[in-house]
């Protein structure tokens, strides 16, 4: 027989086009409805379990968070977070890496890993009738990961080969120099260099791997967000995959507060040879939280400034000037800590000075005047629309709840923000960025072959 028409083939083809449809399924009640109040929210074997059940059929996502980011590496190895998480999905104490992968493969499901500044993230999709054995095998790669000597070794080696490609990245070399400028020493947002992630990778032991996952891996600050077509046994397959772990209760962040790393110098420039773009990275540390007063209206300000093609550095330095590929401005790092506002654009060399100085312009006009009323009720109408269009997916829906619990805002967030948004005043916004920014303070970083 055929194998496209064996019948576990079939079953394995049909569960792949249902994955793949849920990227574009939308969840129809979200927009309308209030959020938090079809959310049932649990403590199940430790974990905060967040689950939100809708209307789309069959269809499973997850998505989840602890405290082992790379903000809680040990002083002398930045590697050390980002080779933990890396090793998840390597083999566990009871199976070998190819044995789940072929599980997973085998009903169309996956599991990801990724170490941020803070936390460990995850992602699950999967089919409802499969979320048993998806979910175990979860709990068993976070649990239990075999950080088997061999499989390091080579984990080591094409990490290794990643970052030295990430020295040839411009993008990737202005953002970690910017990082550097505007974080002192210290805080949880400040990027180690690439130099220094490739010493640390090659010098950690697995004893160092299995000592941090000992120190940071635990249910204790965990969250879970499920969504979709969830099982009445939702809580009974956390609580069976997870039942007696312990511990995950790291120290809070104790980094400095926000501000310049010293005495830097606010033009940089990081050569990178051979290179037909420039890629610049400007602006400041906000000193904001995401859930301080000002930070929304200061966030609906930087939209009108720069946010896609409709945003005033589009429209003026590429469009109108035809000097750059690509500009935009946007608020980051802000969730846990207190995060930074940055102009990041691509120019060709020789159109680098230019494009600065049109961007500079157009940064002091829109410091020193602000946005119009007319900016500010377009904007308003373009984020609330966003909103909700990224809600309408159980893939957006589960990332929202997730990062409104990594904020530790409450659920009623989600359900209160086209109202926020829609209440900022012209006055709010506009004092938000005179009070939180400041053009003369800023770091300019460019990477590249320069003229």
């Amino acid at each position: 027989m055929n194998a496209s028409l064996r019948p576990g083939f079939v079953r394995f083809l049909h569960r792949g086009c249902l994955l793949l449809a849920a990227l574009a399924l939308v969840v129809p009640a979200v927009v309308s409805a209030q959020i938090a109040a079809k959310v049932v929210r649990s403590r199940v074997a430790g974990i905060d379990l967040v689950a939100y059940r809708t209307s789309v059929e069959q269809i499973v996502t997850l998505r989840g968070s602890l405290p082992a980011g790379d903000a809680f590496c040990p002083p002398d190895n930045p590697a050390i977070a980002t080779l933990v998480a890396g090793m998840l999905d390597k083999g566990t104490t009871r199976q070998g890496k190819f044995a789940i992968a072929e599980q997973l493969e085998r009903v169309g499901a996956s599991i990801t890993f990724n170490a941020g500044n803070h936390d460990l993230t995850f992602s699950v999709r999967c089919l409802r009738e499969d979320l048993p054995l998806v979910l175990g095998l979860l709990a068993e790669e976070l649990r239990t990961p075999a950080f088997a000597a061999d499989e390091f070794a080579k984990y080591q080696r094409q990490l290794i080969g990643s970052l030295r490609r990430q020295l040839e990245n411009t993008g990737a070399r202005a953002d970690v120099a910017f990082s550097q400028a505007i974080y002192p020493v210290g805080h949880s947002n400040r990027q180690a260099g690439f130099e220094e992630l490739i010493a640390g990778v090659e010098a950690a032991k697995v004893e160092d791997l299995r000592a941090f996952h000992a120190a940071h891996f635990g249910p204790a600050q965990m969250a879970l967000v499920a969504v979709g077509d969830l099982p009445a046994e939702l809580q009974a397959e956390v609580e069976r995959g997870f039942a007696g772990w312990t511990g995950g209760n790291p120290p809070p962040l104790s980094g400095p507060a926000a501000g310049a790393a010293g005495d830097v110098a606010r033009e940089q420039t990081v050569v990178v040879p051979g290179k037909t773009s420039v890629d610049v990275a400007w602006g400041m540390a906000t000193g904001l939280k995401y859930r301080d007063p000002d930070a929304l209206a200061l966030r609906v300000g930087t939209a009108v400034f720069g946010s896609g093609f409709t945003g005033r550095l589009m429209s003026n330095v590429r469009d109108k000037d035809g000097l750059t590929y690509g500009i935009y401005s946007y608020v980051t790092n802000d969730s846990v800590t207190d995060g930074d506002w940055r102009i990041t654009a691509t120019f060709a060399p020789a159109l680098l000075a230019k494009g600065i100085e049109s961007t500079r312009r157009q940064l002091t006009l829109w410091h020193d005047q602000g946005i119009t009323a007319a900016e500010l009720a377009q904007r308003q109408r373009e984020l609330v629309g966003n909103f909700q269009v990224n809600l309408a997916t159980t893939s957006g829906l589960a990332q929202a709840l997730l990062t409104t619990v990594q904020r530790g805002l409450e659920l009623t967030w989600l359900d209160e923000y086209p109202a926020r948004i829609n209440a900022l005043t012209l006055e709010q916004v506009n004092r938000a960025i005179r009070t939180h920014l400041d053009p003369a303070k800023m770091v300019l970083i460019q990477a590249g072959t320069l003229p």
